[in-house]
């Protein structure tokens, strides 16, 4: 018996925001924004859609991708720092939206920024290992416009909503693992480099902070970039280490797609630079989302084959990073 990967899926909204687009709106260029980030364009949900919606879409797919309809799912885990509410959780609003039985279905929100989806990963297998669960939605999810401030260049042109799932359960046939080792971990000094200041306890919504835009991201862009990188370069090489996954039997490296930059530092410093995944370009940053995207798009494409091993490695606000080999 082992807990496998049954199925991938994610959810991009229909509106494309272009570095052209971006040029009438802030002071930009698309080449200052490709060459600092290696993005082009990014997806914009519509003031309507809730997280829950984004979180919503990907998870059919990934259902319809499994074979499976929402009954059978015992646990929903979502990873969002842009929540539809401060409760109740996103997880139990996406229960309902896709008609998951409510009397079974466990159901909590995780909020570890960028390394939400690894940290979700990891804490449902853990609940599946213990035989509490069988079947599992894990979903990274965020609507990041809405936390976006438009005027500010340096954090405007990063950006994108977007949604991904992983369908995670016990089978019987399996004679592997999905997840055959990870590192996780947090250090709360460097929290202030990327943070959203407001609307939590600390800093209550008011006219003055709405106006002085504490709801939007903030960030220390070099310092962001150096912690990135060293990280999620450190994690990857740990849990390389505790899991004896030979470098050479990684078939994929997928580090959270923040920025070309930081991603390409990683693959040099991990020497894998030929088996590195990115979608940077079309996609932007989609915060946790990014990872299980890149895994989908992998999946469907037929790049992934059963037992291929993947290193998966992400860095977030926290700061917060997580890396796991996972076993297809």
């Amino acid at each position: 018996m082992g807990i496998v990967i049954a199925g991938t899926g994610h959810f991009l909204p229909d509106r494309i925001l272009t570095n052209q687009d971006l040029e009438k709106m802030v002071d930009t260029s698309d080449e200052w924004i490709v060459t600092r980030t290696g993005i082009r364009e990014r997806h914009i949900a519509e003031p309507e859609t809730a997280t829950s919606d984004l979180a919503v879409g990907a998870g059919r797919n990934a259902l319809e991708n499994a074979g499976l309809s929402p009954e059978d799912l015992d646990l929903i885990v979502v990873s969002s720092i842009t929540p539809d509410q401060p409760t109740p959780s996103t997880a139990t609003i996406v229960q309902n939206k896709l008609g998951a039985a409510a009397t079974k279905c466990m159901c909590f929100d995780v909020s570890a920024a960028c390394a939400g989806l690894l940290y979700g990963l990891n804490l449902a297998h853990a609940l599946l290992a213990s035989g509490e669960r069988k079947t599992a939605l894990v979903i990274g999810a965020d609507k990041l416009s809405c936390v976006t401030n438009w005027k500010d260049r340096s954090t405007c042109v990063l950006f994108g909503d977007a949604a991904s799932a992983l369908i995670v359960r016990v089978d019987p046939a399996a004679d592997f693992d999905c997840l055959v080792g990870s590192e996780i971990g947090a250090d709360g000094r460097f929290g202030d480099i990327l943070q959203i200041p407001g609307f939590g306890s600390a800093c209550p919504a008011t006219p003055e902070s709405i106006a002085a835009c504490r709801n939007s991201v903030v960030m220390n862009g070099p310092k962001t970039f150096q912690q990135a990188v060293l990280a999620m370069t450190t994690a990857c090489r740990n849990v390389l280490d505790k899991t004896d996954v030979k470098p050479e039997q990684i078939r994929w490296v997928i580090p959270h797609q923040a920025n070309d930059r930081i991603i390409s530092s990683v693959a040099e410093h991990l020497n894998m630079p030929d088996r590195v995944y990115r979608n940077v370009e079309r996609c932007g940053n989609t915060s946790s989302a990014s990872i299980g995207i890149c895994l989908d798009e992998l999946n469907r494409s037929g790049r992934l084959n059963r037992g291929d091993y993947v290193l998966a490695a992400s860095f977030g606000a926290g700061l917060t990073w997580a890396a796991e080999v996972i076993r297809w």
